[in-house]
């Protein structure tokens, strides 16, 4: 046993436990003359983060010093939160005060201990496990000594110190990426210039400012995309033929936006006595792409395809996404086909998974089914050869939605902003519209990833399910205050709460202006969907089991599960278990991660986005809903989703804040969420990405009772 296994065993068995380098010397019986080893034993083990020393100089594993590990969440000012590892032990934030951070900075992992005193939620930083931050994005500045990027990232308290000779040739003011090379003690992260983005005030810069800081990858590596071309020019074989079901015959068609190129899904519905047979037939991806290889481990990297206003990040390149995988109209493509058998209250009799060939007769657009089923004459004559299944989508939707009523899903109806970009300079934000045909493929694919979850788990596969665990206690009593401010009558367990409640509730606001908020709100009472290796359920869609099958082109876990179910279907179950039992927990878990990146990052650019739009504004007034209250202003919501804010002290009088109730109280006057209100722009901040409204007037009609 070498000297370091050996003073590691004392600490697994208790022995130096907790113990300073004094006392560590003296139960060794080591002189401490000859204290330089020992000290530098204990040193590399806690650099290989097995040991840990304290604040008050003491070493133990971190369980032994009662340390918490977990993400440093910082903040402009200076201090920082520590977001614990383990939730279940840990479930709120510690604070850190600037001093007590010890050159963490945001984004890093760290391990502090709690700090007792006039409070119990304090901790102190012991050690940086690792740097939250290899890249960052910001603005450069240079005077005669030095260069320095100051990070958008406004939590990210430090500049980064650039030298001299590395950066005389980059202009003052530009946009650009900084590598982090170094972390010195007590000195500002020093970093070279690594890509310059483009001028400071340049709105293309500012966008690819917000993706280069979420790290989200626009090329493809060179590998990656010749794997893909050499798939893409794979052609179907008469041995695909053979093993698979040929559905070149049936009417078969996609409906999507109307500047999709990445078609995942096709449908196709048929009725008899006996019920309905819908056909939910999705691109099979796994058969390009092949588990491990260079194309599967970038699609794995990337999690999922990212959207934005002028441009897409795929998830795969586009020789496979916008060609071979994508379902296109008139073209034999692969797929795995799920065919439910359905009764007429919309429930499942029986169903079947198959690998199939399909030809898709018509690439529609949810524009043109919304006409056909509204009547419109030319559009219905154009597509007569499926106008009838078109019919039948919208009578099977309706009966599936009824059903799904029944068992208490939540259908939020939470407002997205539509935008456009034109000619790559005029922005166009269309006021919100959810269509019926939206709904019907909704429906479609929602009962697929059911019937297909279900499946999976009767036969204890390994899989990746989509799961969403009923709101925290806390939650559920905050916005049930929050309902009952509205003027609602809410009555649900906090501590039990279910689907149904949630449901009955936001049927109970349906005609008033508080409906939009009220989704808003208690969809941030939800918790976050994710994928996980165990199924616990789909709250939200009042599902006992449910996934992610039918975009296995734009988001991983389908094409994951893909490859399971196809082994499964080929007999192959002994092997599945075996090659993906530990990799669908690092799927899963990747995956979710990838996901929330992605919406941050639209969600980003998007209010980027409407700040321009509304940076030509100015002066124009509008109609609002308020949408939050705080105890520094309010917000208000357009009918485009665009929201504003009205600081406080820009109205008229003395008011406090009510939490409990969700308003703002003055002597003449109170504001509530959901109210109508006239507003009127007066400015916009880029920095914040955020519109100034000026309240104009209050609407003389409240929903609520108040």
């Amino acid at each position: 046993m070498t000297a370091k296994e050996s003073i590691l065993e004392k600490f697994r068995d208790g022995t130096l436990a907790g113990k300073t380098l004094t006392e560590i010397l003296k139960i060794l019986q080591i002189p401490y003359r000859e204290k330089q080893r020992p000290s530098a034993l204990l040193s590399n083990l806690c650099k290989d983060g097995v040991l840990f020393e304290n604040n008050g100089g003491r070493y133990g594993t971190s369980e032994q010093l009662g340390l918490i590990k977990g993400k440093i969440n910082g903040n402009e000012r200076g201090f920082a939160f520590l977001i614990p590892e383990d939730r279940e032990r840990y479930p709120n934030d510690f604070f850190l005060p600037r001093k007590s951070l010890h050159g963490a900075l945001h984004g890093d992992t760290v391990v502090v201990e709690r700090v007792y005193g006039e409070s119990d939620d304090e901790a102190k930083v012991v050690q940086i496990l690792e740097r939250g931050y290899k890249t960052i994005v910001g603005t450069f500045r240079r005077d005669r000594r030095a260069g320095y990027l100051y990070p958008d990232e406004k939590r990210f308290s430090s500049e980064i110190y650039i030298p001299l000779s590395d950066c005389s040739h980059i202009r003052n003011g530009v946009k650009a990426v900084a590598k982090i090379t170094s972390y010195p003690d007590r000195k500002a992260p020093g970093g070279e210039i690594i890509e310059v983005l483009g001028e400071e005030d340049d709105f293309f810069a500012e966008e690819l400012s917000i993706i280069r800081s979420y790290e989200l990858r626009e090329e493809f590596p060179t590998r990656v995309e010749k794997e893909a071309k050499l798939q893409a020019a794979k052609t179907i074989t008469e041995t695909d033929l053979k093993t698979r079901r040929d559905f070149r015959d049936w009417l078969i068609v996609t409906i999507d936006g109307e500047d999709t190129r990445d078609i995942d899904d096709a449908v196709s519905l048929q009725k008899d006595d006996d019920g309905y047979l819908l056909g939910v037939h999705i691109a099979d991806v796994g058969h390009y792409v092949e588990y491990r290889s260079p194309l599967d481990e970038e699609a794995l990297e990337r999690g999922t395809s990212v959207y934005f206003p002028d441009r897409v990040l795929p998830m795969l390149p586009r020789a496979l996404s916008n060609g071979i995988c994508s379902l296109n109209e008139n073209e034999d493509r692969l797929t795995l086909s799920c065919l439910m058998k359905i009764d007429g209250k919309g429930n499942v009799k029986s169903y079947e998974l198959v690998e199939g060939i399909i030809r898709s007769k018509h690439k529609m657009t949810y524009n043109e089914v919304e006409k056909i089923l509204n009547g419109d004459k030319k559009t219905s004559a154009y597509y007569a050869d499926v106008r009838e299944m078109i019919l039948l989508f919208a009578e099977l939707t309706r009966i599936l939605q009824t059903m799904r009523e029944k068992k208490g899903s939540v259908s939020l109806d939470v407002k997205e902003a539509k935008i456009l970009l034109e000619n790559q300079e005029e922005i166009r934000i269309l006021d919100y519209e959810r269509m019926f045909s939206y709904q019907i493929i909704e429906a479609f694919m929602v009962l697929a990833n059911e019937t297909v979850a279900s499946y999976m788990q009767s036969i204890e596969a390994p899989f990746v399910y989509r799961i969403h665990e009923k709101p925290s206690e806390e939650k559920a009593v905050t916005f049930r205050s929050f309902a009952q401010s509205l003027g609602l009558n809410p009555r649900f367990s906090a501590q039990d709460v279910k689907p149904y409640d949630y449901q009955k509730l936001l049927k109970s606001a349906e005609n008033s202006p508080v409906y939009s908020v009220l989704n808003r709100v208690m969809l941030r009472s939800m918790q976050k969907a994710r994928y996980a290796p165990e199924n616990v359920g789909h709250f939200g869609l009042a599902s006992d089991c449910y996934c992610h099958f039918t975009s296995p082109i734009r988001r991983y876990p389908d094409l994951c599960i893909h490859r399971i179910i196809k082994d499964v279907l080929r007999g192959n179950y002994a092997e599945t278990t075996q090659k993906y039992t530990e990799f669908v927990k690092h799927a899963a878990k990747q995956s979710s991660e990838r996901e929330r990146r992605a919406a941050d990052a639209e969600r980003d650019v998007d209010d980027l986005y409407m700040t321009m739009y509304m940076s030509e504004r100015i002066g124009e007034e509008y109609d609002a809903v308020i949408s939050g209250v705080t105890s520094f202003g309010l917000f208000a919501e357009l009918p485009n989703t665009i929201e504003g804010f009205i600081p406080l002290e820009s109205l008229y009088g003395e008011y406090y804040y009510d939490a409990d109730r969700f308003r703002i109280i003055g002597r003449e006057r109170s504001y509530s969420i959901g109210e109508s209100v006239r507003v009127k722009v007066v400015d916009v901040d880029f920095y914040r990405r955020r519109t100034e409204f000026r309240l104009l007037d209050r609407a003389t009609v409240k929903y609520n009772n108040q």
